[in-house]
This record gives C-alpha cells, structure tokens and sequence, in this order.
C-alpha cells in the first residue's frame, strides 16, 4: 500500500489507475485531525488533512520504487501547499510512510533527486508516518474517468496523464 498527496487527488488518481502491477486506487483524506472529514471541511484548511490517494500494488509487478519515481513526475514537490492553481495544506506534496522500508526508500529517492538537481528548487515533500486514510466521497473516485469533458479534467489532469503515458508507456496496463 503507498498513501500519496501531490495536489489534487483527481490529477494521481487516473495515472496510478493506469499502471501494471496497481490493484486498487482510492481517492481521500490524510494526515489530519478530525475524524470522517467531508470534501468541504478539507478544503477549508482546518482539519490538516491532505488530498491522497491509496495505491494498492502488487510489489511482485511494480515496485514502491518505482511508484515514488512516477509519483514525483507527475506532481512539483518543490512547491509548499500548492499544485498550479489548487493551494492550501490539502494540496501539499506527502508521502504517508507504512514502515520503516517504505521511509527509506522515500528518502533515498527524494536524495537521488536532490543530487540529481531534477528540480533546480528545494523539495519540500513531507514525510510523514501514515496513521488513518479516509475515503472520499463517492463523486470524486474516478473524476477524471466519469468527467472527460469537464474542464478541470480537459486543462489540468489530461496534460498530467499524457506526459505519464509518454514517459512510462512500457509500464502502463496493456
């Protein structure tokens, strides 16, 4: 299991979706106070929880390795609170850790992107131990899938899902 917030869970959503070896992806609520948050109540800035997705994968497919690489190619992690125009906490880039493997692997490829000056900024990703994730409400699961033609979804997501499927063709479902 990975729990990911890189902006708006509608822009991770479609992408892990679309990859071999990922059984399950749910769209909700992390790293917050208030139990059962609703969509509203996040966006509000004062439960602390972020916008995430949960990646069930199958590590004899894909690796969490390899999810960490496409999760930081598909959000900028060198932006605090904010994704392009989405900003507030809820939009910040996190990974909730779900043992100490999973930290690690974290930290050496957020190392190896740092060495790499990828970004030529400060990556401010968060690293925090995953406690809860709750679910979001139903109209947001698969919002890119059900809302092709709405314009978030035309000017937002599709660019995030194209450049995935140009740079990770040979990992994507067949």
């Amino acid at each position: 299991m990975a729990t990911l917030g890189g902006g708006c869970f509608w822009c991770l959503e479609p992408v892990f979706d679309d990859l071999r070896g990922v059984i399950s992806v749910e769209s909700g609520y992390a790293g917050g106070t208030v139990p059962n948050p609703t969509y509203e109540q996040v966006c509000s800035g004062r439960t602390g929880h972020a916008e995430v997705v949960q990646v069930n994968f199958d590590p004899a497919q894909i690796s969490y390795q390899d999810i960490l690489r496409i999760f930081f190619s598909i959000h900028d992690p060198t932006t605090l609170n904010r994704q392009g125009n989405d900003v507030g906490t809820q939009y910040r880039s996190v990974i909730f850790y779900h043992s100490p493997e999973q930290k690690q692997a974290a930290e050496e490829i957020m190392a190896a992107l740092r060495a790499e000056g990828v970004w030529g900024k400060p990556i401010v990703t968060q690293l925090v131990p995953y406690d809860v994730f709750y679910p979001a409400e139903d109209y947001h699961q698969e919002y890119f899938a059900r809302n092709p033609g709405a314009m978030y979804c035309n000017y937002v997501i599709a660019p995030k899902v194209a450049k995935f499927r140009k740079q990770y063709a040979d990992m994507r479902r067949s």
